[in-house]
């Protein structure tokens, strides 16, 4: 069976939306029914993803640049740690830190985009997964092929373990970076070409991770070079962190002596409205008050008219 074909199968399956991925494989296995010995079964033995597998599978997919970006940036924190570069490595670590954050913002909204919400555990499997690229070239292998089946955990010293964790594996390709690539090395015989005592051909991912390495100091060397990174990077936390407490003091004072001028203004305006009340009380009493008052005058004022008349006719009646 071609591995290359089942990948090819396998390459459009992990990138349709999760919810899909069972129709999906079930119609893919009909369609090659009759093909070479085998490869439906092989299709129909396709494991589902786990979600935060399938995000990252996403983001392969639609923003493979930021895998790159991951994957170029694990190498130059790999020669950091080689020669011991303990500020080198400090300043890379915040820079992994932007970067994967950016990344796993982008899994998510890619997520999003193809039918899935992402959890924030999950974002959290997202960020380990992406965090392993910068660990291991065999990581990147795996996550940049977008058959990515589980999440993967680096701890910095050992390397990523990969067993199970991407879908036909002997079809990975060496991680894609941003540098030139190099002169590609010709394909391991895959028939029985070779003689008795040859080595068996080995799948490219298993490939990668076997490249052999340039000396480089012991595992205690890097270890310790590490421990130094990761205290700095932990008193560089601290400091964060009570700059951050700093804020929020400031902040909660703000608040607490807002509040109380908030509270105050509340009683001036409940003061207020409760004179502005009265007023309106005592000025629609005014108005009545003054609204009889011209009725009255008005009345008065035509009796002594009257009156006036009356005198003025008497007078007359004598003369």
């Amino acid at each position: 069976m071609d591995d290359q074909e089942l990948a090819r199968i396998a390459n459009a399956l992990y990138a349709l939306p999760l919810d899909g991925f069972i129709a999906a494989r079930t119609a893919a296995a009909k369609e090659v029914a009759g093909a070479a010995e085998g490869l439906p079964a092989a299709v129909r033995a396709l494991p589902k993803p786990s979600v935060a597998a399938w995000a990252v599978n996403m983001l392969a997919t639609h923003q493979p640049d930021i895998l790159t970006q991951l994957n170029e940036l694990g190498g130059r924190m790999r020669a950091a740690q080689s020669s011991l570069d303990a500020a080198g490595m400090r300043d890379l670590g915040r820079e992994r830190r932007t970067l994967l954050a950016s990344a796993v913002d982008a899994a998510c909204s890619v997520a999003e985009q193809h039918g899935r919400r992402i959890s924030g555990a999950v974002a959290t499997a997202v960020e380990e997964t992406l965090r392993a690229v910068t660990a291991d070239q065999g990581a990147a292998a795996a996550v940049q092929s977008g058959r990515l089946l589980q999440v993967l955990s680096a701890d910095g010293v050992d390397t990523v373990d990969l067993d199970g964790a991407v879908a036909v594996p002997g079809a990975v390709a060496a991680p894609r970076t941003a540098a030139p690539a190099p002169t590609p090395e010709p394909d391991l015989p895959t028939t029985a070409t070779t003689s008795p005592a040859s080595s068996p051909a080995k799948p490219r991912l298993q490939a990668v991770r076997q490249e052999p390495r340039p000396a480089s100091p012991s595992a205690l060397e890097k270890a310790q070079a590490a421990e130094q990174a990761a205290s700095e990077a932990a008193d560089e936390a601290v400091r964060h962190a009570q700059e951050r407490l700093d804020e929020l003091t400031a902040a909660e004072a703000d608040f607490a002596r807002l509040a109380q001028k908030a509270r105050e203004l509340r009683a001036s305006l409940k003061s207020t409205e409760e004179q502005l009340e009265r007023t309106r009380k005592l000025k629609e009493t005014a108005a009545a008050e003054a609204k009889q008052a011209a009725r009255a005058a008005d009345k008065a004022q035509r009796s002594a008219m009257l009156a006036s008349e009356r005198v003025l006719r008497l007078g007359n009646t004598r003369s």
